[in-house]
């Protein structure tokens, strides 16, 4: 083309997928981000054999021990995998993936939005709304690559977000952070690891629990779709401002500027039970991990306060990662998950906390995880016919309605 601005456009269709609305382009796009992230744009080497070799002598040790302290059986015996950054982030994008088809899809259904008037050759108003139009779904990839990449900087395993994976007896080590983790905060390498083994397999045997993962799969989901409208919203804000040559240089000058309103924590709904769920399951995994760690490590106290101020930390990298989640990772949902183990076990001990993942009625509400006392009354009632579960839905099956359909009832929103 002669106009250099149309011309740009028909290159950036291209890239992105073209009218069709994008094919796997946002797939492409949120894994090519998030591997230049992940890795700072260099090549990663494979996994060192030593590693593996470590980890399996570690993965007999730890999972004996943690089946024994949660009294939850694997389904299958899990092997704990080494990854490097890249790999890591990978293969969360794969676990990632049903969410994302699903947002992915919704963003091609929305209704397009109208063409922008704009002064100059003919057929760029046509060209501005498709570029708007295809430019969501490739969005939605960008956010999530941004956020795998950065979180595999910092994931010392599988587990950095407490979410479940599809099922596998694998489960992911990135040994190039648990080896700078325990640098930064001096402590002993193997004990480290040890305790990274420990957590990751905790955290493994309870959100591999079926009701456990499809409770928070369901809750998940719910938010995501609760997000479209903020999604659709960037990208006609983005064609909007392509009527301005001047503007949309900027913004794809600064794609960090671009997304910075959807990757700031608060700027989206979330759900209360899903942020009450997430946040027991992080308080007991890390109260498994350190009754372990006491009697398998000399390290079990520093271990334990190295890996609070870690969670803790105000890092980009998980506040991103969780808000598009739906997730609160902020130090106050982390000690009030510690709160409610503290007092349920002040009340029951260790068999009152283990019945937490018996049974789908167990899983605490919001309003049980600020009152423990209140949840072990609850569950120690006699189940009736009909009853409520934990988000206030009937609990025979044919009664509940589809959690991923917010229209239908589904639970799922804030």
């Amino acid at each position: 083309m002669n106009d250099p601005f149309q011309g740009l456009l028909q290159d950036l269709l291209k890239v992105i997928g073209g009218s069709a609305g994008g094919g796997n382009a946002w797939l492409d796009a949120a894994r090519s981000l998030a591997q230049g992230v992940a890795t700072d744009g260099g090549s990663e080497p494979n996994a060192n054999p030593l590693d593996r070799i470590r980890l399996e002598e570690l993965t007999r040790v730890a999972e004996l021990h943690v089946g024994q302290a949660t009294g939850l059986p694997f389904e299958r015996s899990p092997v704990l995998v080494p990854v490097g950054r890249g790999a890591w982030a990978q293969k969360a994008l794969d676990a990632w993936e049903p969410i994302l088809g699903k947002m992915v899809q919704a963003q091609r259904d929305a209704p397009a939005p109208p063409p922008v008037p704009f002064e100059g050759e003919g057929g760029v108003e046509e060209l501005l709304a498709r570029f708007a139009t295809t430019l969501g779904p490739v969005l939605v990839g960008m956010q999530f690559g941004s956020a795998a990449g950065h979180l595999a900087q910092r994931a010392l395993g599988q587990y950095a977000l407490p979410l479940p994976w599809p099922p596998s007896a694998e489960v992911l080590v990135v040994p190039e952070n648990v080896t700078r983790f325990a640098n930064d905060w001096s402590l002993p390498d193997d004990e480290t690891r040890l305790w990274v083994c420990l957590r990751e397999l905790t955290a493994h045997a309870v959100l591999s629990r079926p009701h456990v993962a499809d409770r928070i799969r369901a809750l998940v989901g719910a938010h995501a779709m609760d997000t479209l409208a903020t999604q659709q919203g960037l990208a006609e804000r983005l064609g909007g401002d392509a009527g301005d040559p001047e503007a949309l240089q900027r913004l794809l000058a600064d794609p960090e500027a671009l997304l910075a309103d959807l990757l700031t924590p608060g700027q989206r709904r979330t759900s209360d039970d899903l942020v009450a769920l997430t946040t027991v399951v992080g308080g007991y995994v890390d109260h498994v991990t350190g009754r372990l760690a006491a009697t398998l490590t000399g390290a079990a106290g520093p271990l334990g306060e190295a890996w609070y101020r870690y969670r803790i930390e105000e890092t980009t990298s998980e506040q991103a990662a969780g808000t598009l989640f739906g997730l609160d990772l902020s130090r106050a949902q982390v000690d009030r998950g510690a709160a409610f183990v503290r007092g349920v076990l002040e009340r029951a001990g260790e068999d009152g906390l283990g019945r937490l993942w018996t049974e789908p009625r167990h899983l605490p509400t919001p309003a049980e995880v600020d009152a423990p006392g209140l949840w072990l009354e609850r569950i120690a009632l006699p189940e009736l016919p009909g009853q409520a579960g934990p988000d206030g839905e009937p609990g025979e099956p044919e009664d509940r309605a589809d959690p991923d359909d917010p229209e239908a009832g589904g639970s799922g929103g804030g």
